[in-house]
């Protein structure tokens, strides 16, 4: 049994697929609170019935969280205990439940995660790309124009990135980031992750074009797309660190970055703040 329940609020996340990824904490958890905040009470119901819980539920979703909050904080502060669950995965992440974490701080009610299954972290784990840093960036617009302005935006980025798609548009979104990143940039696509079909598949963005386009990558389901971070950038920044260092040898600070502003045509003041990150980090 959990310690304590009353007045808290928990992040509960639930299974991606297979139902045997729930946490034995989160079964508890679920089963014990006075209310579970549910994004679709259908689904979650499924996941309850499955379970063998039968704790009451709220629906708690994009259209209704504004409007639902203020019930939801007032039970927390009567003393009630309430789980917040997603469809699929950790709350929040691209998921509804901000503004009610949000007035839960702010109305100094305790809030615990349940951690569990996440599409980002599972994706990331099988991906084979780097994942030291990594940009989550959720789904990606669906209209056209507004999707290629983003992933232009992102050419340059070191990190490696990680999406959302629709099957709908996941040919479209890849074509978008051969133009954006270039056909040879690395990456992985995860299709339906932990479910039956799951399918996990790693190569360039040209390849895995490819791939969807002869059906190897079928054409059903939720996907997760993980690219490669620039290397042209990464490359870049490494060279420039390797001139403040050298200049940090001979010179002060802020001379090291007046001379590198010369030479490189960059903010002094960027340098300057780049050299003591390059000092602390040492």
């Amino acid at each position: 049994m959990l310690r304590q329940v009353s007045g808290k609020l928990f992040i509960v996340a639930t299974p991606i697929g297979n139902l045997d990824d729930l946490t034995p904490r989160a079964r508890q958890t679920l089963a014990d609170v006075d209310l579970v905040a549910a994004e679709d009470t259908r689904h979650t119901g499924r996941l309850l019935s499955h379970l063998g819980v039968k704790t009451r539920q709220i629906a708690l979703h994009d259209h209704n969280e504004e409007k639902t909050v203020p019930g939801l904080i007032a039970a927390l502060q009567s003393g009630k205990s309430v789980a917040l669950v997603s469809d699929a995965g950790t709350p929040l992440v691209s998921d509804p439940g901000y503004r009610l974490v949000k007035a839960a701080h702010r109305n100094g009610i305790a809030v615990a995660p349940i951690p569990g299954a996440s599409a980002v972290t599972a994706a990331l784990s099988v991906a084979g790309l780097a994942t030291d840093r990594f940009a989550f960036e959720g789904f990606l617009p669906a209209k056209n124009a507004a999707r290629r302005t983003l992933l232009e935006s992102l050419a340059k980025e070191t990190r490696s990135l990680v999406f959302y798609e629709s099957v709908h548009r996941i040919a479209a979104a890849i074509d978008d980031m051969c133009d954006a990143f270039g056909e040879e940039r690395p990456a992985f696509i995860g299709r339906e992750l932990t479910k039956m079909h799951e399918q996990c598949v790693q190569g360039s963005l040209a390849a895995l074009r490819a791939r969807i386009d002869d059906g190897t990558i079928v054409g059903k389901g939720e996907f997760v797309i993980v690219v490669a971070g620039s290397k042209k950038e990464a490359e870049t920044s490494l060279e420039l660190d390797r001139l403040l260092e050298a200049l940090a040898r001979h010179l002060s600070a802020k001379d090291a970055a007046r001379v590198a502003a010369e030479a490189t045509g960059l903010k002094r003041n960027a340098l300057y703040d780049r050299l003591l990150e390059i000092r602390d980090r040492a």
